[in-house]
């Protein structure tokens, strides 16, 4: 039984050489892209890409919508409860510090 024979460095840069011509010639022999199907192709993309940034931007506007109606709410509540600026400022900074003080 023969005893396995590292390559050289020749070797290997001829066989690197050799699958990079058989590639090259591989991608020369493919047929070239018919125009409209190309077209065809970016219309896709384009319509993909217009649907993505639509979806986008109904899913930013619903979230700043939360937000601005959590934030009424909050309002809402601290003026039904009579508090002045200072008194919700107060009663959010307890909050705060009680939730600190659980961790």
């Amino acid at each position: 039984m023969k005893a396995y024979k590292e390559p050289s460095f020749q070797e290997r840069a001829s066989r690197a050489a050799d699958a990079k011509q058989k590639a090259l010639h591989a991608l020369r022999a493919r047929p070239a892209i018919d125009p409209e199907v190309l077209a065809q192709r970016r219309e896709a993309l384009l319509a993909r890409q217009s649907a993505e940034a639509e979806a986008r931007a109904v899913k930013e506007a619903a979230q700043l919508a939360l937000k601005q109606a959590r934030a009424a709410e909050l309002k809402a509540a601290e003026q039904a409860a009579g508090l002045t600026q200072a008194e919700s400022k107060a009663a959010r900074d307890a909050r705060y510090a009680a939730r600190k003080k659980r961790k």
